[in-house]
């Protein structure tokens, strides 16, 4: 049975409330999972609980995963990232509340990033996202498995079934369009000549 077969018949017993079809979809992509949440966390520990909360998701809410935006493998692999990426914000949030509950013991001013920094990264991030969800199906899948699953495109090539050729120029399209996406506008009063 191909791939997107396999998803579709995993998704459908989800469900449904198929115990069986979790302990698939953990067998087919709990490595996986692991492995991208410790590349973001950097923590055996955390990788662990990022993996328990994205399957705990796709149980309590099977109906989030769309199989005509992807296959089953990028979904989670995606809100494992994401899942990880909130973890880390988290782990920085509370050394931070440390440190300050420390400076004021100790009157030592803090030096993490201040408000504005923080708002600023948000953007970035919620500009990104939005970036990557305009891209085409085929384009994020593999910009995904590069960037945030850590394969070469070689090795995206083979996850996704498609030529290494495909793969690479994918990826090369979708690194343009995202350049051109989050590049800052051009400043009117420079185009203006003032």
């Amino acid at each position: 049975m191909e791939p997107t077969l396999v998803d579709a018949e995993l998704h459908r017993r989800l469900v449904y409330g198929d115990e069986s079809a979790l302990g698939e979809a953990y067998a087919a992509y709990g490595g996986l999972v692991r492995r991208v949440a410790l590349r973001v966390t950097r923590s055996q520990a955390a990788a662990e609980d990022v993996a328990q909360e994205v399957f705990a998701h796709l149980w309590s809410r099977p109906y989030a995963f769309d199989a005509r935006r992807g296959s089953l493998r990028t979904w989670l692999s995606m809100l494992a990232h994401r899942r990880a990426v909130d973890w880390v914000r988290s782990e920085a949030r509370h050394r931070k509340d440390a440190r300050a509950d420390d400076s004021a013991l100790h009157a030592i001013p803090d030096s993490g990033p201040g408000p504005d920094e923080t708002v600023v990264d948000r953007e970035r991030a919620l500009l990104l996202h939005s970036a990557l969800a305009e891209l085409p199906l085929p384009q994020r899948e593999v910009v995904h498995l590069a960037y945030f699953a850590g394969r070469t495109y070689r090795q995206a090539a083979v996850e996704l079934g498609i030529p290494e050729g495909t793969a690479k120029t994918r990826l090369r399209s979708a690194l343009r369009k995202l350049a051109e996406s989050l590049a800052d506008p051009p400043d009117p009063a420079l185009e203006r000549g003032a």
